[in-house]
């Protein structure tokens, strides 16, 4: 089988662990580590029977180890025109679902100036650990540019031989195109990208996997007391829009709302940021892009539980018009905030989200998604997104799916001694901590606020400000925009109910 809109295709075609991989271009069979080096395994032994070489000995005297990812070339001498030019051999480590991730992404990385692969790394893998080969292959080849000069890798098609069930492989290109998805939105230049055009997007998207999808522009916004979303957006003369994604498959189990931030392009508003600061800000809607591709995934992967998906979009500008320090907003449900600092945005624009859902959707969970604050990046890197939550349950499953789905995450706590720091003198609440409270752990003061407006109910929120982008290609993930969130959802949402 093979997808028609993902390049290269992936075909998945039936085979044993002791044959050698069909012909193409580049042929990539598994090593593992041994005590002296890698050791070939069957697939291996086999190529080089068909071949003539001795692949033991080759391996030993290029000193493989056969760790996860690593890759052994070796050219094939042009006597057998009908044969593959390179063979790569593959190193799997344990074979976990982690090595193989690893493996995938180094064998189309490595192979990208071909036209075809075929392989057998992952021929007797499990299910799960055969679904983040095909994963990384298909991410791992990402590409996204708009240079006149740029051409497109001409690898076309990636054949796997696997001896399971091949439903991994349809899994693995549903989630693979909904995260591919999520980064040409990301990716998207902030001068193309409004709120309605992201508004437009979802809808193109949504109804196309046959989701419900209501925009409200900045009139009904107006009309229903959206303050947060109106308020960021008041700067720019490109408005804001409210997204609303629905997926109810019969016999619903249950209720998730996902919210994801919005902000198409990040200014800081009148709290400028600095020039540095802003040359990453098209990615400010990493965690709207996560949701509207997820929500494209759903009914693919047979999800049973009902979803909707929250996008608050909003330029946030500085003009005339923007909101000044010292403003007072009315966000939906009448909870008024003051706004401190006009970078602080993303918390005023979930807010609305999370506090609609709580009065009008009543569903089981919610989880935000959000580019929120650089402070979670210094504290856990670039490549950890944290997590709060209220409730442990949901936690645990959060955790869990993140771990299988290759996308880390941590536990981070929600301190209530920090929360007196939100109080205003004037407002209920203000958008930033107050620093005369000697308070620092700027995440957990975002959380806490965020907390404000789900009305109790059971909810989690991942800062994902470090994952969400990327300075450089490394395994799976490509330079720029990550798709982060899209895998971690889509195996939580696939495996459990709203708990």
């Amino acid at each position: 089988m093979a997808s028609d809109d993902l390049r290269p295709a992936v075909v998945v075609v039936d085979g044993s662990a002791d044959a050698a991989p069909p012909t193409a271009d580049v042929v990539a069979v598994r090593v593992s580590p041994g005590a002296d080096g890698a050791v070939p395994g069957p697939d291996a032994l086999a190529l080089g029977q068909q071949l003539g070489v001795d692949i033991p000995a080759y391996l030993q005297r290029e000193k493989a180890r056969g760790e996860a990812g690593e890759i052994t070339a070796m050219p094939v001498l042009p006597a057998a025109p009908k044969g593959p030019k390179t063979v790569l051999l593959v190193g799997v480590g344990d074979a976990s679902a982690r090595s193989l991730r690893k493996a995938g992404a180094a064998v189309v990385r490595r192979a990208r100036d071909a036209r075809t692969v075929a392989t057998t790394v992952a021929v007797d893998a499990d299910a799960l650990a055969f679904r983040a080969f095909v994963e990384a292959v298909l991410l791992a080849s990402y590409s996204y540019s708009l240079k006149t000069s740029s051409k497109p890798s001409p690898l076309r098609k990636v054949t796997v031989v696997y001896a399971g069930d091949a439903d991994a492989v349809d899994r693995a290109t549903a989630t693979a195109r909904a995260v591919r998805l999520a980064r040409d939105l990301i990716n998207t230049p902030s001068m193309e990208k409004t709120p309605a055009w992201l508004a437009e997007r979802a809808v193109r998207y949504g109804e196309r996997a046959g989701l419900d999808v209501v925009v409200r522009d900045e009139q009904a916004l107006a009309a229903e007391g959206f303050g947060g979303i109106l308020g960021v957006g008041g700067g720019s003369s490109r408005p804001p829009r409210f997204i609303e994604m629905s997926y109810r498959p019969r016999g619903a189990r249950g209720h998730v709302v996902l919210v994801g931030k919005g902000i198409t392009f990040d200014s800081g508003g009148l709290s400028l940021k600095t020039s540095d600061g802003m040359v990453t800000m098209k990615t400010d809607m990493a965690g709207g892009a996560a949701v509207i591709a997820t929500m494209t995934a759903l009914g693919e992967l047979g999800v049973k539980t009902r979803v909707t998906g929250l996008i608050p979009a909003a330029e946030n500008m500085p003009s005339g018009s923007a909101t000044r320090p010292g403003d007072v907003l009315t966000h939906y449900g009448g909870r008024t905030v003051e706004v401190l600092n006009t970078d602080a945005e993303g918390r005023l624009v979930l807010a609305d989200g999370l506090a609609y859902a709580a009065k009008n959707l009543r569903p089981d969970v919610m989880v935000d998604l959000a580019t929120l604050t650089g402070a979670a990046s210094l504290g856990l890197g670039r490549v950890h997104g944290a997590l709060f939550s209220t409730d442990e349950s949901l936690a645990d499953h959060l955790l869990t799916a993140a771990e299988t789905a290759g996308e880390q995450l941590w536990r981070m706590p929600l301190v209530e001694d920090y929360r007196d720091a939100l109080d205003s003198d004037i407002a209920d609440l203000q958008n930033i901590g107050n620093p005369h409270k000697h308070y620092s752990g700027g995440a957990i003061s975002a959380a806490l606020f965020l907390r404000e407006f789900t009305g109790g109910m059971p909810w989690a929120h991942l800062d994902i400000a470090g994952p969400a982008r990327s300075d450089k290609d490394e395994g799976e993930i490509t330079k720029g925009g990550t798709g982060y969130g899209v895998r971690l959802l889509l195996r939580w949402l696939e495996q459990a109910a709203p708990v």
